[in-house]
């Protein structure tokens, strides 16, 4: 059992439990350090959590503690600042739109990256999900997000001695996280919340986590008020087959729903983070049907206030039910909402090729605002979903915007880079962020302190890189050639190229092994030296992603690679931070146009981090010729794949052997790269005051909430 804080922690330090239970602490560094202070050696055994440190720390800890001037000093800051920021009077969106700030916004997603210590996303989506959160709470609005406690997240990926990926599961701990059971009485009795999930019920534990200002409600089902086989439906994140997978959307939009009645929360502007939650439109209609209103009345009323963002540019990405598989889960639904099975099953067609309910169609149907996460997306997801639109004439008029995605800055810059920026653009910077006149004075940082600063943080990535496997050999997890592929054989002084994201087989994680020989004599240079650091995981199910990896695996394990391609295992928040804050250049190299944004490229360019990548996502608004550079084969359409592949990689080896690493390499009598600190410098003046969670949460604020929210009130 854990300890109970509230009676361990001395008085004069005991809202150390408010503020370990309040997520506001990881992207706060002053935050941060108080936590290092209180014990160092536990900060790091615990992957950074205050809620299992202060479970842990010794009691006589805490009682030195508590009277050691100079700790509390810094915990009175700290929670000065804690409380000036949990209030609304310095904050934008109150300041904006005071009318407003008792009208909430409720944001679904089926998952959310905050912090590693509550392990409940699997990749981009939900770090995005976790990044609007806590841009939400910064510029103070009022936001609800809900989502799912996964008993046992998405997956620990393990490498078998032969490069193959493995899912391990271990169980969350939710007395080990900053977790806190809701709607529960002082005699601890809580309420389930009950949903029926075709012809049975569930009862649905609610989990609060506090991000800032922002609450997150989570849905648990595994308690023993279910059935065995029920409280499977929360256990994994994207697991099972089809029929797992409609009942876990179900639970996510209707049991959505019905959580936020039961928590009193009336939202004015429901906002669908990709397909998972869509339900939750029909549920929305189906009150307003059972309160006397026709389901065209209802569908207006949804469509007004209901905002939906899609990320997925692939046709395969979007979840696609049989109807037989709806019908078994809605044949008691539909007329309740005063459908026809037909009427109800066109919800789902996207135009008349109706292969199957889509959740994407249902959502694009219901939403009275749609949007894509960056401008080339915005265009292939009107070329997508226009037969959702059979009157409109062309693609331009199909209603489907776009704002561009953005990286929540404090959560990702390293520290070295924050003590410069603090220096040279001001101790209020942060505030700022979103001010491209800011940005201007970049250039004014001498180049040397600019190096410097680099060089810290990509000791600090190696330092991490040399203790997982040190640990994983100690722990007997790997065998000494397994320890060899982790990146123990890596050059501290060497151009290191990061590639981490989730290994999908459009991303081509294998397209700098496309000519070996080339690559060799990058890698093998005696004098310019180039290294590769991978990571990622590939969906349990994606065995062409996982081949992938094994490919990786191997070439780290290959004595001609000269211990140059190194394979970080289970990527998580954690690993991320460090590749995005302590690589030299970033690669990003999908099949064009398939990257829906890319946000790592976005967190490598606010730590000054050049990016080598694709013209896709992100990077086809991001690049402006002195800020990085793209990969380029000079053509538009390819024979086939094979053909992309080798042009494109033949473009990637040309920029690296003519461009980047004799950029790179170019030092003066300091041994400091002037020509390319230049370019870390146009890539931080460049994209940090657009790519942005301050700039993308403020656009969606203006563009979709507020005028939805007015319209609520009306």
């Amino acid at each position: 059992m854990p300890a109970d804080l509230s009676t361990k922690l001395p008085s004069r330090i005991a809202r150390l439990e408010d503020l370990a239970y309040n997520l506001w602490w990881s992207w706060h560094r002053e935050s941060r350090d108080l936590f290092k202070m209180l014990d160092h050696t536990l900060w790091r055994s615990t992957s950074h959590n205050p809620v299992e440190m202060l479970q842990e720390v010794e009691q006589e800890r805490l009682e030195e503690l508590a009277r050691e001037p100079y700790f509390l000093r810094q915990y009175d800051a700290v929670l000065m600042a804690f409380d000036r920021d949990l209030k609304n009077g310095h904050l934008w969106f109150p300041s904006q739109y005071p009318e407003l700030v008792s009208n909430p916004i409720v944001y679904f997603s089926a998952e959310f990256g905050l912090h590693q210590s509550l392990p409940i996303y699997s990749g981009g989506l939900g770090v995005l999900a976790g990044d609007h959160c806590k841009e939400a709470s910064d510029l103070g609005l009022p936001f609800v997000a809900v989502g799912f406690l996964y008993e046992m997240g998405y997956f620990r990926q393990a490498l078998t001695s032969d490069g193959w990926q493995e899912a391990v599961y271990p169980v969350f701990d939710t007395n080990e996280a900053a977790t806190r059971e809701v709607l529960c009485g002082s005699n601890g009795d809580c309420l389930y919340v009950p949903i029926e999930v075709g012809d049975r019920e569930v009862r649905l534990q609610v989990w609060h986590v506090q991000a800032g200002r922002v609450s997150l409600y989570l849905m648990d089902a595994h308690h023993e008020q279910n059935k065995p086989w029920d409280r499977e439906l929360t256990a994994r994140l994207y697991g099972g087959d089809q029929e797992m997978r409609i009942q876990q959307e179900i639970v996510l939009g209707i049991g959505g729903v019905r959580v936020l009645r039961a928590l009193g929360i009336e939202p004015s502007v429901y906002h669908l983070n990709e397909g998972h939650s869509s339900f939750l439109v029909l549920e929305r209609a189906r009150e307003m049907v059972e309160a006397g209103r026709s389901f065209e009345e209802a569908c207006q009323s949804v469509r007004d206030t209901t905002h939906f963002t899609t990320h997925t540019p692939v046709p395969a990405g979007h979840d696609v039910f049989p109807f037989n598989l709806v019908e078994r889960y809605f044949s008691n639904y539909w007329p309740q909402l005063g459908l026809s099975r037909e009427d109800f099953l066109e919800l789902g067609c996207a135009g008349k090729d109706c292969g199957g309910f889509n959740m994407t169609a249902l959502a694009l149907h219901m939403s009275g605002q749609c949007n894509g996460v960056s401008k080339l997306h915005g265009e292939v997801s009107r070329r997508m979903w226009q037969a959702v639109w059979p009157e409109a004439q062309s693609e331009d008029d199909v209603p489907i915007g776009h704002i561009t995605n953005g990286v929540h800055v404090p959560s990702w810059i390293g520290e070295a880079m924050n003590s410069l920026y603090r220096q040279y653009l001001g101790p209020d910077w942060v505030e700022q962020q979103d001010d491209a006149t800011l940005w201007e004075r970049i250039r004014g940082i001498p180049d040397e302190e600019l190096w410097a600063a680099h060089v810290r943080l990509r000791r600090k990535l190696m330092t991490l890189i040399r203790e997982r496997a040190r640990r994983a050999r100690v722990e007997r997890r790997k065998d000494a050639e397994q320890v060899l592929t982790s990146g123990t054989l890596l050059d501290p002084e060497a151009l290191t190229i990061g590639f981490a994201r989730r290994f999908a087989t459009y991303k081509r994680a294998t397209l700098i092994f496309h000519d070996q020989d080339r690559l060799r004599r990058l890698l093998l240079d005696e004098h310019r030296p180039v290294q590769f650091v991978f990571a990622g995981k590939a969906h349990p199910a994606d065995d062409g992603g996982k081949r992938l990896i094994q490919h990786i695996y191997n070439a780290a394990r290959d004595p001609s690679m000269g211990g140059r391609i190194a394979f970080i295992e289970d990527y998580d928040m954690q690993v991320a931070r460090y590749l995005v804050q302590g690589v030299d250049v970033w690669l990003n190299n999908p099949l064009r146009p398939r990257e829906a944004s890319g946000t790592s490229g976005q967190k490598a360019s606010v730590n000054g981090i050049p990016n080598l990548s694709i013209l896709d996502g992100w990077w086809a608004e991001g690049y402006n010729g002195a800020n990085g550079w793209a990969i380029d084969a000079g053509q538009q359409e390819f024979e086939n794949e094979w053909a992309q592949d080798t042009a494109e990689a033949n473009a990637l080896y040309d920029l690296l052997e003519n461009e980047v690493v004799p950029l790179f390499y170019k030092r003066d009598a300091d041994d400091v790269p002037r020509e390319w600190v230049h370019v870390m410098k146009e890539a931080i003046r460049a994209s940090a005051p657009v790519f942005c969670t301050r700039r993308m949460v403020k656009e969606y604020a203006e563009k979709y909430y507020v005028p939805a929210a007015r319209r609520a009130q009306q």
